[in-house]
């Protein structure tokens, strides 16, 4: 885990070595620069989380290497101008480019490092408000106090506390990035950034830039894994990475380097990876379409997040959190759910989970009217009509037939006795593992295995 890494550009020898001694003495990584061309070469070495750059320099003026990283790719970091021989034009024009602040020479070391810390907090405090702007309502950590969420928030704890690659598998909308941005907080890495990269999201030949980065003719942009540099990479929906992109995380997991798209010097990388995904890698890594060396790399720590129809007793808590959520940061009307409509979605079985449950508070409260919404306004907001349970077989049906290999027989009886089992119990996965007597992941393994649908048999 790394430390604020500060690039401090100065011709002048004894000032890059004040700078940094100050700077190392208050627990910053220093790399210094002694002019332009060395300024480009530590940017494409490394990114920095800050830049103390001077004006005047022999070969190529701060104004000018401003102005270049501003028409590449944006400034990499909050930029702070030095100069002994600035004018008022000097310094409007440093900051209509988008430095942070201009400090005069001779320095004063009190102000360059408040200035310096003040720099950093706003890049931070500006990172985490783009970052609450693109996810909508998800909560600081779990909600929930069933013992399935006491038990998987310790889980995290206790995971956090050790440096290593965490893979999170669970249904889509059922909080795998809460928990990963939970399991963050929880970490050493808390004060560095969280970086979130939708694998899905993005076109397959783009895979590779957004997670390396690039670099050509001397412009650089900084991919995910150098944005995470010293905190957490969240790799979302990590199965619909290409092959060749697997590849390359493999490598850099491997050596700890990598290169940007177009570059030859290699990156050193200090990252958390989380990987999440709602696929289970083990069958993708058997029709080959995941690299089961990278799946051994991620699967240092496994955590399941369980679909809400599995932590059902929590549906009152999410439902007053989202409830308020909404009120306060939509200004949307305040509404309570009633008995009714809480015991009718405690027994809902949520397909789109956590994030099904969200947008439906968000659609009631927009569409509805009055200080109570009831059973009958949840139903028609699900836009679903409750459906009859299958008709449970009977103890004598499906006679396995013994004119056929062992295998076959024992797949077809496993398939009749599971099904049986399943519409004694309602669909209710926790109730059958505790009949048949096994632990329920690889309860579903089994029943994925066979064909066995478990959302329609509820």
């Amino acid at each position: 885990m790394s430390a604020p890494h500060i690039l401090v550009v100065d011709d002048e020898p004894d000032i890059r070595t004040l700078v940094q001694e100050i700077l190392e003495d208050e627990d910053y990584t220093v790399t210094v620069a002694e002019n332009g061309a060395a300024a480009r070469h530590a940017l494409r070495d490394r990114r920095p989380d800050l830049v103390l750059l001077d004006i005047w320099m022999p070969d190529h003026d701060g104004i000018s290497l401003l102005k270049d990283w501003v028409q590449g790719d944006g400034l990499p970091c909050p930029v702070i101008m030095m100069s002994g021989h600035g004018t008022v034009e000097t310094a409007v024009e440093a900051t209509r480019l988008g430095a942070y602040d201009f400090l005069e020479k001779p320095l004063s070391m009190a102000k360059l490092l408040l200035t310096v810390e003040r720099a950093l907090e706003a890049d931070k405090l500006q990172r985490e408000y783009v970052g609450l702007k693109q996810r909508a309502a998800i909560a600081p950590e779990p909600v929930g106090h069933s013992i399935p969420m006491q038990r998987l928030r310790e889980q995290v704890k206790r995971i956090a506390q050790h440096d290593t690659w965490v893979l999170i598998t669970g249904e889509a909308g059922s909080g795998r990035e809460t928990f990963s941005r939970y399991l963050h907080a929880q970490s050493a890495r808390r004060e560095r950034p969280f970086v979130e990269l939708g694998v899905s999201a993005i076109a397959r030949n783009n895979a590779a830039r957004e997670l390396f980065g690039t670099e050509k003719d001397g412009h650089i942009h900084y991919g995910s894994l150098e944005q995470a540099a010293g905190g957490t990479l969240l790799l979302e929906e990590v199965a619909d990475m290409d092959l060749q992109v697997q590849g390359r995380l493999l490598g850099a997991l491997d050596t700890g380097s990598f290169l940007r798209v177009g570059g030859s010097e290699p990156v050193r990388i200090d990252v958390r990876i989380i990987a999440a995904t709602q696929c289970n890698l083990e069958e993708e890594v058997r029709d080959g379409r995941f690299r089961e060396d990278l799946f051994y790399h991620l699967n240092v720590v496994p955590l399941h997040i369980l679909p809400l129809r599995e932590h059902n007793e929590d549906v009152p808590e999410l439902l007053s959190y989202y409830v308020d959520y909404f009120a306060t940061h939509e200004r949307l009307p305040y509404r309570r759910f009633s008995v009714g409509a809480q015991n009718f979605m405690r027994n809902y079985s949520w397909p789109g989970n956590i994030r099904e449950l969200k947008n439906l508070v968000q659609r009631v409260l927009i569409l509805g009217s009055g200080d109570e919404i009831t059973q009958n306004e949840v139903e028609t907001a699900l836009g679903s009509s409750p459906t009859p349970p299958p008709k449970p077989p009977t103890e004598e049906a499906g006679t396995v037939p013994l004119n056929q290999p062992l295998r076959q027989a024992r797949e077809q009886f496993e398939k009749t006795y599971l099904e049986y089992q399943m519409a004694k119990h309602g669909g209710n996965v926790s109730k059958l593992a505790k009949e048949v007597g096994m632990e329920r992941t690889h309860l579903y393994r089994k029943l994925r295995s066979l064909g066995i649908g478990i959302k329609e048999r509820r």
